[in-house]
């Protein structure tokens, strides 16, 4: 990246459930871990498919979080179209569809390096019992941590894609660019921790194309909401909403972590 290029920090985005009382976050975690045990319960009963499709609605919500914040949307805002009515939203599809090549492109490389990762240690698929307890561990912790009940270290690089690109290349090579940094998911600050785990369960797949697989799905999630920028709503009306419910989104983030953790714990004990 050249000395011209302006990379934005995002302390600001390290938010934590100030706002909650402890008997509110309390009652979280409660919700979480009975949400759990029951769903542990249930893919006990099921086969590894049931497993497959959990984990996706999982990742999913994932790359969802991990983008609708403000911070993540004011990456998003700055490829909004320019043009009004049917002619500006038609000279914006290039730009959506580089966008969501980029995430793609991110997803292939950063699968594929997990996969790699994961077939050079071994690893035969995160269905294992050695699996299914590092994958649990990490949600109970990464949930606890999100909650404010517990510290752990998040390592991230808290900076956004490069802001001047887009005065200095053309929108639709700037979709693409800011969707290939975005869908790397380590380039840039991500808001959840859940994307700890989807990391952790495509090394343990040691397969290259589920690896790429999960990360499609945490990226797909990161995409969608690219999708407000085809509609007349306002940045700012955006922003505040979201800053409205930045800490709702952590709050759901740990409960979504705990009920992960304490799911596929239940699946290992039964």
């Amino acid at each position: 990246m050249s000395s011209h290029t302006e990379t934005v920090g995002v302390p600001d985005c390290l938010v934590f459930p100030d706002k909650f009382s402890l008997s509110a976050r309390l009652g979280m975690l409660a919700l979480g871990a009975v949400a759990g045990i029951a769903g542990g319960l249930a893919l006990a009963r099921s086969g590894t498919d049931a497993l497959w499709i959990a984990g996706a609605f999982v990742a999913f919500a994932g790359g969802l979080l991990s983008t609708w914040s403000p911070c993540g949307y004011s990456c998003v805002s700055l490829l909004r179209q320019t043009g009004r009515g049917a002619r500006g939203w038609i000279e914006y599809l290039p730009t959506f569809a580089m966008h969501g090549i980029g995430y793609a492109m991110g997803a292939v490389i950063l699968g594929s390096l997990l996969g790699g990762i994961g077939m050079l240690l071994g690893f035969s698929g995160f269905t294992t019992t050695a699996g299914l307890g590092i994958l649990a561990v990490i949600g109970l912790v990464y949930g606890l941590h999100q909650l404010d009940f517990l510290k752990v270290p998040y390592p991230q690089r808290k900076a956004q894609v490069p802001h001047d690109a887009r005065q200095r290349f053309p929108v639709w090579f700037v979709g693409w660019l800011y969707g290939f940094a975005l869908g790397l998911d380590y380039l840039t600050y991500v808001q959840t921790p859940l994307l700890y785990l989807m990391t952790a369960a495509a090394i343990l797949t040691g397969n290259i194309p589920e690896a790429i697989a999960i990360i499609a799905v945490f990226n797909l999630g990161r995409f969608l909401p690219m999708i407000v920028n085809l509609f007349p709503v306002k940045d700012y009306e955006v922003q505040a909403w979201l800053g409205r419910n930045q800490e709702r989104a952590a709050m759901a983030d740990g409960v979504i972590l705990v009920a992960t953790g304490a799911a596929l714990a239940t699946l290992l004990a039964v």
